[in-house]
C-alpha cells in the first residue's frame, strides 16, 4: 500500500472491533483503533461494531459495517 505509514495499526481488508466515539460533520460515525482514526457511514454515536476496513489513508481509514 503506496504512501501508508507501516505504523498504521489496520489494514485494507480486515475486520475490527470498534465503539463509535463521535460523528463527523457529514453524518459518519468516528471510532479510534490504537489511535487511528476509522469513519464508518451510517453508525451512531455509542453502537459498538465490527467493521471491515475499506480504504487505507496516511491519517484515517474507512470501514464498512459487519454487523
Amino acid at each position: 500500500m503506496k504512501g501508508i505509514p507501516m505504523t498504521a495499526p489496520v489494514e485494507e481488508g480486515k475486520e475490527y472491533e470498534v465503539t463509535i466515539d463521535a460523528q463527523g460533520s457529514k453524518g459518519d460515525g468516528i471510532a479510534h483503533y490504537e489511535g487511528f482514526v476509522i469513519y464508518v457511514p451510517n453508525a451512531k454515536v455509542g453502537e459498538k461494531l465490527k467493521v471491515r476496513i475499506t480504504t487505507l489513508r496516511r491519517t484515517f481509514a474507512i470501514g464498512e459495517i459487519v454487523r
